[in-house]
Formats: C-alpha cells, structure tokens, sequence
C-alpha cells in the first residue's frame, strides 16, 4: 500500500503496528476521495471509522486499496491538517429557526457563505467540527431573543466574534487565529434577553485518534 511507509524486518508489513501519523494519511485518501467523489458520504463515514480502529498496516491495507494512491511526490498530510472542501451529497442549511423550539445542526454538513440563526424563546446547537466550508470566509449571523444559541468551532479554524448583547450575552473569548490555510468562521448578530456562546473544541477525529493511542499505551 502506497499510502504507508514501507517497515523492514520482522514482523511482515501487515502485522506492523499502525502509528497515528499513519491513520491519518490513510483517512486523508479518503476524504481526498469523498471530495473527487469516489466515495459517498456513507462509505467516508464507515471507512473513517475503521481507521480511527485499525492497529496494524494489514488492517488499514485494504480501506484505500480500491482508490489512486497519491502521487509519489505528494507530500503526507500534516498531523494536525484537515480537509475542508464540500462534501458531494452531505446536507447543506442556510436557516436555522427555534421558536419556543429548537434546532441543530451538527455532524458533516456543508456550510454556506452565510448562515442565519434566529431563536424567539427558543434555541440551536450549531456544530462545526465535522462541517466542510463552501467558502474560505463563511458568516453565521445569530438573532436570540429571550433565547440562546451554542456555536461549536473546532480549535484550528480562525474565529471573529462580533455580536452584539442587549441585557444578554455574546461570547466573544472564542475569537483568534487558526491554522494556517483553514477557514474563517464570522460569527455576528444581536442577543436581547439571551445569549450566544461560542467554544472552542478538539475536532472529533482528534479525539478518537487521542483515545486510539491511549488504548494502544495500555495494551
């Protein structure tokens, strides 16, 4: 497999411990494949998870042995690299409305260049760290009336929060610099007698590869 150094010695190849580094180039082939296409959004979510589980090269092997290997002078994908181009076939809003109600929108979604989030007595989970971005620059614009939204950033993505709180709250300590080539995430609008509150947090692939590895220690 190309996607995989190539051990010596003994143990064979298929029996060799996978590292970290090496479930992350093999789930980065798959998103590459999921954004040309070659996979649907199912078969990237069934796939990614029997990466995040593989513990030897003979395991991982045959999740990629059906898509191009990457060029030979491809580069690996960084550790801490993520793709966040559309996903053909993951649902896309524009809206999210909670009137004595609530929303949310979270897993893999593709966020739009402006996203709109009004709450009357009401509210909405708005999570971002499975999303892919149609834009480099994206606007969520949240309206909370005697209501309240929690926003979810993943950690390396820029934030700028600017909203606006009226006897309520709008959380701005998530504001600051991403990882160098990730999006920019606006987060704008006006709380009145509520609040919006923006965090921060690991992507959810981190923290399976996190666990894998604290398991692999224990073992």
């Amino acid at each position: 497999m190309t996607n995989l150094p190539e051990p010596s010695g003994t143990p064979s190849a298929p029996e060799m411990r996978a590292g970290d580094a090496d479930r992350e180039r093999v789930a980065q082939v798959l998103r590459d494949a999921a954004g040309d296409g070659r996979l649907t959004l199912d078969e990237l979510d069934e796939r990614l998870d029997a990466v995040f589980a593989a513990k030897t090269y003979g395991e991982l092997a045959p999740l990629t042995r059906d898509l191009p290997a990457p060029g030979a002078s491809a580069p690996a994908a960084p550790l801490t690299g993520a793709d966040w181009r559309p996903v053909r076939g993951a649902p896309s809003w524009r809206i999210g409305v909670g009137i004595m109600s609530g929303f949310s929108r979270t897993g893999v979604w593709n966020v739009p260049r402006k996203f709109t989030a009004f709450a009357f007595w009401g509210g909405g989970k708005i999570d971002l760290r499975e999303a892919r971005f149609d834009e480099e620059t994206v606007t969520i614009r949240a309206f909370a009336i005697m209501g309240g939204f929690d926003i979810i950033v993943p950690d390396d993505i820029t934030v700028h929060v600017k909203g606006l709180g009226i006897m309520g709250g709008f959380d701005q300590r998530a504001s600051g610099p991403g990882a160098p080539g990730s999006p920019t995430v606006v987060v704008k609008g006006l709380a009145f007698w509520g609040g919006v509150g923006v965090k921060r947090r690991k992507r959810r692939a981190d923290k399976r590869r996190r666990a894998e590895l604290e398991q692999t220690e224990t073992e």
